[in-house]
């Protein structure tokens, strides 16, 4: 037997001790790390707009004038469960889903389009 023959088998043992794997919770916290920027980021704001429109739509009261998805501006008539009436212009009315309302314009915040 040779003399460099342990010194190998030792510096390959102590290579193996000295190179542990890292505990298992340390490989997992950049996926932790990068769900939390995820909600905070992206998710909680988008669930805030969502509360925030719910609660303009369900406060719709007939006079207001609102501006739909579609960006049509119009006066509420009526307004039902599901459903509202809308006035675009005289004598032209139209049926839209309640949810597909944008926003709610305040009153006197828009110019007629021909001045």
């Amino acid at each position: 037997m040779s003399i460099s023959s342990p010194l190998i088998a030792l510096s390959a043992a102590a290579a193996a001790a000295s190179s542990e794997a890292p505990p298992a919770w340390l490989q997992f916290l950049p996926l932790v790390a990068m769900g939390l920027i995820f909600w905070f980021l992206i998710i909680r704001p988008q669930m805030r707009r969502q509360k925030e429109h719910q609660a303009k739509v369900a406060s719709l009261q007939k006079g207001d004038q609102v501006v739909t998805a579609g960006g049509l501006i119009g006066k509420v008539l009526r307004v039902d469960e599901h459903y509202v009436d809308l006035e675009l212009a005289p004598n032209v009315k139209v049926k839209a889903v309640k949810s597909t309302i944008g926003d709610i314009v305040p009153p006197g915040s828009t110019q007629p389009a021909n001045d």
